[in-house]
């Protein structure tokens, strides 16, 4: 192999894996909380085993949130409603351990400053439309394809946990080609072979079909390899077989392993946390100076101390791809965005009830029209500030 090509993979989960339930219940409570009273003030934990759901954390709000009705609503929309999928909204228990805010975080935030310390990235590269790693964007969209097949019958026989694995192959620092596809997805009984064990080919080739199929188209070729629930089956999937947590899956939920992360989850937490807050001003940052022309690839950091607005850092690193200076992106990033938490929450329109639909398949790369980090409408004024300097 030459020294030019490389292989690099990511992952991702469907909406029905124990983490991504947790993290859309966490948010489910959080959009409540916000839609009554925007300043709520929310740090939401939730847990899921066999049969059991607990949900947790600091809540300050001015409005009523009903923790079981929003839970067991997300649990059924996300497909949990039969008990041959192991776990279902009726019947699983939910307990609710959420209690206020400590004051002595509140003093602190209250004023305009961060609700924690931390370090926070975003990032932007010209791999694809949405200016996200290819990797990324691809296991992203078969995981939402493996949901998609389910909920409109085309699969009937799929249960709603599933992960998605995909490596490119790369060539001189482009992708070329998808070299490995993995799909693992729940499903029932009905599929499997004569001796119980295993799906039968008809069944692995259908799901490489109807899922990888319209995803893919372009990037395999012969050479390409599938591996589909490579255990055999998956009957018993959910809760049912693995517990799930809020922020467990923060390298699916951001850039899929392609650059750093700071170590901070988002769901469940307000926009007063700048854990989630800045890291969407991180990635409205870098995706303008990809999308102005400024670099191929960008990675900004910021970072915080609990109860100061102003950031303690900005750093911008392009990888040798920028038309100007790092330093120079650092002083037109400190111009025209907001890097202070109320001024992030303002611009971003933050402190709207947006957040479940965030919890699953990325936070970023995805043209929701709430997601206002993922415009562009700042790589105009960037491009033109740059040919000044």
């Amino acid at each position: 192999m030459s020294a030019s090509k490389f292989y690099f993979t990511s992952e991702s989960v469907t909406e029905g894996h124990p983490d991504k339930l947790c993290d859309q219940i966490s948010d489910g409570v959080l959009d409540a909380c916000l839609k009554d009273d925007p300043y709520s003030r929310v740090a939401c934990e939730t847990y899921v085993t066999m049969g059991l759901l607990i949900v947790g954390g600091e809540i300050t709000t001015r409005g009523f949130i009903h923790v079981h009705e929003i839970s067991r609503k997300i649990i059924e929309e996300i497909g949990y409603n039969h008990p041959k999928y192991g776990f279902d909204f009726h019947t699983c228990a939910i307990l609710n351990a959420i209690h206020s805010q400590s004051p002595d975080i509140s003093q602190g935030v209250d004023v305009g400053g961060a609700g924690d310390q931390g370090i926070m990235f975003g990032y932007a590269c010209n791999e694809t439309e949405e200016l996200m790693p290819l990797a990324l964007m691809l296991a992203q969209k078969l995981a939402m394809r493996l949901t998609e097949v389910r909920k409109n019958n085309i699969l009937k026989y799929l249960g709603p946990d599933g992960k998605t694995q995909v490596t490119v192959e790369y060539d001189n620092g482009k992708p070329v080609r998808v070299d490995s596809v993995v799909l693992a997805s729940q499903h029932t009984e009905a599929i499997l072979d004569r001796s119980g064990k295993r799906i039968t080919e008809k069944a692995r080739q259908e799901i490489i079909r109807q899922v990888a199929g319209p995803v893919l188209r372009g990037w395999v070729d012969k050479k390409t390899k599938y591996y589909v629930n490579q255990t055999g089956k998956f009957v018993v999937g959910g809760p049912q077989s693995d517990t799930g947590m809020t922020g467990r899956k923060i390298i699916v939920d951001t850039y899929g392993g392609a650059v750093a992360h700071g170590g901070g989850a988002f769901s469940g937490k307000d926009p007063t946390k700048v854990d989630r807050s800045a890291a969407y001003m991180c990635r409205y940052i870098a995706k303008n100076i990809v999308a102005a022309g400024l670099a191929d690839k960008c990675l900004i950091q910021l970072s915080y101390v609990i109860g100061h607005a102003d950031p303690l850092s900005v750093m911008v690193k392009t990888e040798g791809t920028s038309v100007i200076p790092e330093e120079a992106l650092v002083k037109l990033v400190r111009q025209n965005f907001q890097l202070r938490p109320k001024g992030i929450i303002d611009a971003l329109r933050l402190r709207r009830p947006i957040y479940r639909k965030t919890a699953s398949y990325g936070h970023f790369g995805r043209p929701e029209p709430e997601f206002l980090w993922e415009k562009t409408d700042k790589a105009q004024i960037l491009k033109k500030q740059a040919s000044c300097l």
